[in-house]
Order: C-alpha cells, then sequence, then structure tokens
C-alpha cells in the first residue's frame, strides 16, 4: 500500500501557490522552493520525499515560474510515476509529464524516428525470454528455465552499461559479477540475441535508451528540439540509475543546470542490474553550485522501528554506508519488533498466518499487512498457510489492477449506466453514488459477502470490492458527486495507474516491496543463506543485502515481526542460524561495534553562488563554415560534412566503401545499428578528409572521444590503405 492511498483519497485543491507549501516541514520546503540551479535531495526511507517534489513542482507550476509542459519528471516504476501524476493532479498541476525513463525516451523515439532514421520504427518486444532462447538453439546451447533467465539478465546488465558483446567477459570481470556460464558463452548468446533481434525487425527495452541516446548523440538538432521542449527534469530514485540512463539525462539536459535529483544511497538494491548511487554520491562534485537538502525527519515508522533500522545501517561498510542518514522517528513511540525462530518453514509461515488471523479478528484490514520474503520461491508456502487461515491476499508484481479484466468490465458496466441510468431497472430504488456503485456491479459478481477461500474467484471479488470503497470515499468526500463523475474519476486514476486498495495481505520480495509502507510487516526467513542470500560473497553484495533488509525493515508503520525457521523442512537438521545483520539488535546477540555516519543530520547546504560543475565551461561556440565557398552553415548535415550540400566533394570513394563495410561488420559485431557506429555523413566527411592522425580524427563532427577510442585506430588505418590485420600486426 502506498503513502498516497493511506493518506486522504480526494484532497481539495489547493487555491494558490502558497498554499502549495502548507504543512511541510522545513526541508521539505526548502526543497519545494529551490527552483533554480541543480537541488541534490538526500532523503531517508519515510521522509516524506515524492511529498516535497510534487510540491516543488507544483509550487512552481502555480507560481508561475514553471510551465507544466517543460517539466519532466522521471522515475523507474510505473506505479511510482502514476502515483508522481496523481498527486501532481490533486495539488493543481495537470499537465506535467511523470514517466519512466524508458517512458519518457520511447514517446521520442517514436516521435522522431521518421526524421532521424526513416522508415517504419521495429516493433518492440516486452519479453526477451523467447528470444534468448531462440538465440541458445541458434548456438546449439541447451539453458534450462533458471539460465535462460540468468542469461536474459546478463544481457540487460550489459546493455544499460553500455558493453557489446565482444566487451562482455572484461566488463562482468571488472564489475565482479558471477556470470551464470562461461562468460565466452554469454558474449556468443548475447550477439546471437541481437542478431535474431535484427533478422525479425524487433527492438528491446534496453534498445529503446540506447537508440535514444544515439540518435540525440548524433542529430544536434533533435536534441536541441527536446532541450526546447523540457526545460525542467526531476529525477526520483536516483540511487537506481544506470550508466545508460544517466548518459540519457545528460543528454536531455545540455549545458544546463535545471535539475532536482532525489535518492537515498542506503536504498539501493538494485545494483545487479547496472544501478549504482555513484550519480547520487558524486553530485556536488559534479555541480559544486548544487543546494543539498537532508530529509531525515521519519513520518512512517515507530521510533522502536526507526531505532532497528538505524541500528542496521549502523554495522554497515562501504561508501553508501559512510553517507547514511540517521532517521528520526515524527511517530508516538509503539510496540518493540517481535523476533521468533521456528523449526522449520512451514511451521513459520503457520505462524505468521496465525499471528495475522489475529490481527484481521482484531480490526486490522488485511490490505495493512504485508509479508516480506527474499526470494518469490518463498511464497507458496505462505500462500497456502494463509489460505488455510482463510485469510485474504494478493501477491505484489502481479497484473496491474485496471489492466485486470474484471475491472476494465466493471468500467464499461458503470460508464453504461452513467449514460443511461434512467433505463437500467437495477438503478430504480437506489438514490445515492454508494448505492448505484454497488447495483451495477453485483451483475458483475460483486456479492456483499466475499466467497470462501482463495483463488481466481475471490481475486476477482476483491477487484470490484475496491471499486465500491472507493465509490464510498469518493461520495464521503464530495457529497453532490455523481456516477458519471465516479466513471470520470476512474478514467483519470486508470490513466495515473493511481489504484484503489485492494483488500488483502500482500506477500511480496523484499525488492518488490520499494516504495511501499503497511502498518503491519511480517520479514520472515531471516535467516543465514536468505538473508544474506548463499550467491552474496563478496563485501559489496553483503552490504547490498544489508540493505535489502533496511528496506523491509523500514516498510512497517508500527508492528515489526521478524522470522526464521532452523531448518528448511519438517525433520531437518536444525542447522540455520539468525542472520548475522540482527546480530546486536535481537534481544540475546552479541553487538557489533558502530559507527558514526558521516554528516547524517538533517538540514540544507547551499553551493557556492554562481559555480557550475568542477569541469570547466565550454567555450563558446563559433559559427561553421564551408570549407570550399565560407558560407556559414546552419545545416546540421552540412555542418558535419563542413562543406555546403552543392559545392563539390573531394571524397575518396573507395576509401568511402572500404569505410561502410568496416562500419557494416562492427554493427554486426556489436549488435547495434549501423548509425550508431557511425552515420553516413560522418563517413562522407572522413573519405573527404581522409585523417592521418588521432588529432585530425577528433576534429571531424560526429567522432568524439568515445568513438575514438573505440574505433580511432580502425578507421585510421583503413585512411592510409591498410588491412586491419596488417594494422593489428603492426602494432
Amino acid at each position: 500500500m502506498t503513502a498516497a492511498t493511506h493518506s486522504t483519497l480526494f484532497p481539495q485543491v489547493p487555491d494558490s501557490a502558497d498554499a502549495v507549501l502548507e504543512g511541510l516541514d522545513p526541508e521539505q520546503r526548502e526543497v519545494a522552493t529551490a527552483l533554480h540551479g541543480p537541488v541534490c535531495v538526500l532523503a531517508g526511507a519515510g521522509t516524506g520525499k515524492t511529498r516535497a517534489i510534487t510540491h516543488r513542482i507544483a509550487y512552481g507550476v502555480r507560481a508561475g515560474i514553471l510551465h507544466p509542459s517543460s517539466v519532466l519528471a522521471v522515475t523507474f516504476t510505473n506505479r511510482a510515476a502514476g502515483e508522481m501524476r496523481g498527486r501532481l493532479r490533486q495539488l493543481g498541476a495537470a499537465g506535467v509529464q511523470a514517466r519512466t525513463f524508458h517512458s519518457a525516451a520511447l514517446r521520442q523515439l517514436q516521435y522522431f524516428w521518421p526524421k532521424a532514421i526513416g522508415g517504419a520504427m521495429p516493433r518492440l518486444v516486452d519479453r526477451k525470454i523467447q528470444l534468448v532462447a531462440d538465440a541458445a538453439a541458434a548456438c546449439r546451447i541447451r539453458l534450462d528455465r533458471g539460465e535462460l533467465r540468468d542469461v536474459t539478465a546478463e544481457i540487460e546488465w550489459s546493455k544499460v552499461t553500455q558493453t557489446v558483446p565482444a566487451d562482455y567477459a572484461p566488463a562482468a570481470a571488472k564489475a565482479g559479477r558471477e556470470s551464470p556460464r562461461d562468460p565466452a558463452e554469454i558474449a556468443q548468446l548475447y550477439a546471437a540475441y541481437e542478431d535474431v533481434k535484427r533478422e525479425r525487425s524487433v527492438i528491446d527495452f534496453e534498445d529503446v535508451l540506447l537508440l535514444t541516446v544515439a540518435v540525440l548523440q548524433d542529430r544536434h538538432d533533435i536534441a536541441e528540439q527536446i532541450r526546447t521542449q523540457y526545460q525542467h527534469f526531476v529525477v526520483d530514485e536516483y540511487q537506481d540509475v544506470s550508466p545508460l540512463q544517466q548518459r540519457l539525462l545528460e543528454l536531455w539536459l545540455g549545458e544546463r543546470d535545471s535539475l532536482c535529483v532525489v535518492g537515498d544511497a542506503s536504498q539501493t538494491i538494485y545494483s545487479f542490474t547496472g544501478a549504482t548511487p555513484d550519480h547520487l554520491l558524486d553530485f556536488r562534485t559534479r555541480h559544486p553550485g548544487a543546494t543539498v537538502v537532508k530529509l531525515v525527519r521519519d513520518y512512517r515508522s515507530t521510533p522502536q522501528v526507526v531505532h532497528l533500522a538505524n541500528g542496521l545501517l549502523a554495522q554497515a561498510r562501504g561508501r553508501a554506508a559512510d553517507h547514511r542518514l540517521e532517521l528520526v522517528s515524527q511517530r508516538p513511540a509503539g510496540p518493540e519488533p517481535v523476533y521468533a525462530e521456528y523449526t522449520d518453514e512451514p511451521a513459520e509461515a503457520e505462524g505468521a498466518a496465525r499471528r495475522i488471523r489475529e490481527l484481521v479478528d482484531s480490526g486490522v484490514p488485511a490490505s495493512e499487512i504485508a509479508v516480506l520474503f527474499r526470494t518469490n520461491a518463498q511464497s507458496e508456502t505462505y500462500e497456502q498457510a494463509l489460505a488455510d487461515a482463510a485469510v485474504p491476499y494478493q501477491l505484489r508484481g502481479a497484473e496491474r489492477f485496471f489492466d485486470r479484466p474484471e475491472v476494465r468490465k466493471a468500467g464499461i458496466a458503470l460508464r453504461g449506466a452513467a449514460r443511461f441510468g434512467g433505463n437500467d431497472s437495477l438503478l430504480d430504488d437506489v438514490v445515492d453514488l454508494p448505492s448505484q456503485v454497488r447495483a451495477v456491479l453485483s451483475g458483475e459478481g460483486w456479492t456483499t459477502q466475499p466467497p470462501a477461500g482463495s483463488g481466481a474467484v475471490r481475486e476477482r471479488w476483491e477487484s470490484l470490492a475496491a471499486l465500491v470503497n472507493l465509490a464510498q470515499d469518493f461520495a464521503a468526500a464530495r457529497p453532490a458527486a455523481t456516477l458519471a463523475d465516479l466513471v470520470a474519476e476512474l478514467d483519470e486514476r486508470a490513466n495515473a495507474q493511481h489504484a484503489p486498495t485492494v483488500q488483502g495481505v500482500t506477500l511480496a520480495s523484499l525488492h518488490s516491496a520499494k516504495g511501499l509502507e503497511w502498518d503491519v510487516v511480517f520479514l520472515v526467513g531471516v535467516a543465514e543463506g536468505m538473508m544474506p542470500i548463499t550467491y552474496a560473497r563478496t563485501d559489496e553484495q553483503i552490504e547490498e543485502e544489508r540493505r535489502l533488509l533496511y528496506v523491509g525493515v523500514t516498510r512497517a508503520r508500527e508492528h515489526l515481526h521478524v522470522s526464521w525457521a532452523l531448518s528448511r523442512s519438517p525433520g531437518g537438521r536444525p542447522s540455520r542460524r539468525p542472520s548475522r545483520f540482527l546480530d546486536g539488535l535481537r534481544p540475546g546477540s552479541t553487538a557489533t561495534a558502530g559507527r558514526t555516519a558521516a554528516g547524517g543530520a538533517g538540514g540544507i547546504e547551499r553551493g557556492i553562488p554562481g559555480t557550475r560543475g568542477s569541469t570547466p565551461k565550454r567555450a563558446q561556440r563559433v559559427p561553421a563554415r564551408c570549407r570550399v565557398c565560407g558560407r556559414t552553415l546552419t545545416d546540421p548535415g552540412e555542418m558535419k560534412l563542413m562543406r555546403c550540400d552543392d559545392c563539390p566533394s573531394d571524397m575518396n570513394e573507395g576509401l568511402y566503401e572500404r569505410l561502410r563495410e568496416w562500419r557494416a561488420d562492427q554493427a554486426r559485431s556489436s549488435g547495434q545499428p549501423a548509425f550508431c557506429v557511425f552515420t553516413d555523413r560522418t563517413l562522407m566527411a572522413i573519405a573527404e578528409s581522409a585523417p592521418d592522425d588521432e588529432r585530425e580524427l577528433a576534429r571531424i563532427p560526429g567522432v568524439g572521444m568515445r568513438k575514438l577510442t573505440r574505433y580511432g585506430a580502425d578507421v585510421l588505418a583503413i585512411c592510409a590503405g591498410q588491412s586491419l590485420a596488417e594494422s593489428t600486426d603492426h602494432d
């Protein structure tokens, strides 16, 4: 359950810009009013970071400082983007774009594809597994289901770190990754996967970012068009940015610094996907003039929960730990965390289900309870235990609420009733909005009492019950609302993916629980071998497991239950022990020496006025002139050639063809489109100038330092008339 659904569902829109700031604490208010220059918000768990940045955007819009269409807010999940759009709408800042990196890049790529590349854009595939399986078959390599998933993850990591197949093995070794198979095989599968995509004219989600980056790097006119559209950027969960996403952000920004980033290095739990907190931790180095605001007032959890969370990080090591934030609870005291040891995993699941049944019977809503575990494989035991205890549950990460068939059908029924309700006998004897909704949804399967047991029937009922509850809240907030008003609200929520609460205990992995919160949290399976997971061996991997447990702890508002089992199955040898992360924190365990946070307190640090990034400011651009006739050039293609299109060319046709053949080979081996290596214009410019050394090659527009490093030796060898084999032998 999100903080948004826990707060008032239908608040009144603030009537002024100043009203947007009401209720913010001093640090949140500083975030909201710091609208110029780079801003870095270091926000601990439960400190209201989403509240701070949405109020920042809304204040800027309502004060007339920011135009809604010029703001792009990016985050990492559709749910988070939907929640942000919903909050902005409630604050009177509709029209602001809040999207994931992939969604924003895909829109831009679709729009500019005809202009930048031409022809029809390849189809986007949403699942890689089958393509990877086909690539493995082409390579005559057998992969089981688990290996398919692992190889797919390696391909995704390679692409977000901008690693081509030929470079996979050394890059994986440098990053300390344990490849699921021989690195040479992974590289072979990666290359074959790219071949399969090319043959079928499809692209994947990572290609969306790669191709957008390539277009913006190569087409300055398109980059400037996007920069004209978006002039102010906000990036949430900045600790999870990958090198590829950071590169895209830099291209969106250009030389401007109207950027606000928000993150917490202590919640970096996705490094296996290529995410790194380095961009967050180095922000002040790159932007000495940045305002840094630290949010440490925890409004979510009780002092007892916060004490455990702070204790976990006090024992941490590494760079992220050096920048940890010491949370300060703003809530009244609550119960101490409960620790429980069981003989085996089924007994642990039964114990959790029994306690959950007691909580539900005492009046705690099932939707305010979560069971969190390290791996999805642990879910089945808890599903069975909850079903046996007659406790409704929902699996986190299942189909999105508004995409469920029963919800779509219910929406159609409600829309029809709103339009033709006067002719519907179901509505003859009802007058208020909730009664109308109950009457309409009774025809879709909703009943006053839930069906017995669990399974698909119960899940459909829970979806319809969520709509009934939403109608009751909507009518309470807006007594004069009609069925048509509710339908409009549902449409807006569907567009924002702002789902109502489903009544059921949430079962979720620790990774998928990020960004959510509940009154009661059961952290289960907190034993060595599971937390940290067995395959976490390096110091960095162990510390990420600690941060993952920290994320789990900070999901709890009031009640926290931590448990572990001594063996996996009944009758098994009781060889397990509680997680080392609990040493010194659970009763009866030995304490580990703590450490002091580096600047862990909240507050505001202002940058040096007028100071930009640590890199020297670029020199003013001088007009480009045709090297033949001397005319000033404005067309990007002409600027790349450094001559007018109609001026005579002294291009070496043979050299141009050799460069094109070489480029085709490079594209095939790296799995990229040919234009990502060099565009036709750049090859023409190279063939016309036939550079003798790196300095001359670097002067050609479209080459750049990265391409010079990767391709310079080959290009210069071709220009010198050498075969690449001769060049390699000579080196």
